[in-house]
């Protein structure tokens, strides 16, 4: 397989979690979304919404979004699973993924901060209150949701959580800790988010998490 992506792309980033936490090996092709690579035709007319990742399997099709992605990832190799076994408790990981995929990151991507500043003229102080504020307000419903899960796994005789949802990493946590490390460059407040953070470091102990973060890119920059 091939994976079309940018090594800061939070999207590109969940992406190349998931392919590790399964294994899978891939072709890494970088395209850069600062130098506008993602609107080359030749990029642009292989992937419809010329974003990134795209991925290409061992089939020849391309798979655009990463939510879409890892699905197909998930269906392809079931084991080691990103969901897990019962109705509700996938339910229950789509859901917290869909936060951070739907919720948190749609405001707060390249796209729309780049529209703040160059089409409505916002100045880098209100753009980085935007970011602070909707990345903030959606970390604190993440940790909610947590609590949430957290008693209702208590109330199961289920053991508490390592990661966001039990004891491997799942969908959710390949959504959380790439909005995490975002978040860090932004220097915005984790304070109060504990069991947000703890699934986060939680992640970062783990291979897969590691060899998928921006700085072990070929085209990291940093």
């Amino acid at each position: 397989m091939k994976l079309y992506n940018y090594f800061r792309s939070s999207a590109s980033f969940r992406v190349r979690i998931a392919l590790n936490i399964k294994g899978l090996p891939y072709e890494y092709l970088p395209v850069h979304l600062l130098r506008g690579e993602h609107r080359d035709p030749a990029y642009a007319n292989l992937v419809g919404d010329a974003l990134v990742p795209a991925l290409v399997t061992d089939e020849g099709a391309v798979l655009p979004q990463s939510m879409a992605i890892m699905e197909y990832l998930e269906e392809l190799q079931p084991t080691p699973a990103l969901l897990p076994a019962t109705p509700l408790a996938r339910a229950r990981v789509r859901a917290l993924a869909q936060m951070v995929a739907c919720e948190i990151h749609p405001l707060n991507n390249p796209r729309v901060l780049k529209y703040l500043t160059g089409t409505l003229h916002a100045d880098e102080d209100a753009k980085n209150a935007w970011y602070h504020h909707w990345v903030r307000q959606g970390l604190e419903a993440f940790e909610r949701q947590l609590a949430l899960l957290a008693a209702e796994r208590q109330a199961q005789g289920l053991a508490p959580s390592v990661y966001c949802w039990g004891d491997t990493p799942t969908l959710a946590d390949c959504c959380l800790v790439p909005q995490i490390f975002n978040g860090k460059r932004f220097n915005t407040n984790f304070d109060g988010l504990t069991r947000t953070m703890a699934a986060f470091d939680a992640c970062m102990a783990h291979p897969a998490f590691q060899k998928a973060q921006p700085s072990s890119c070929p085209d990291n920059e940093a």
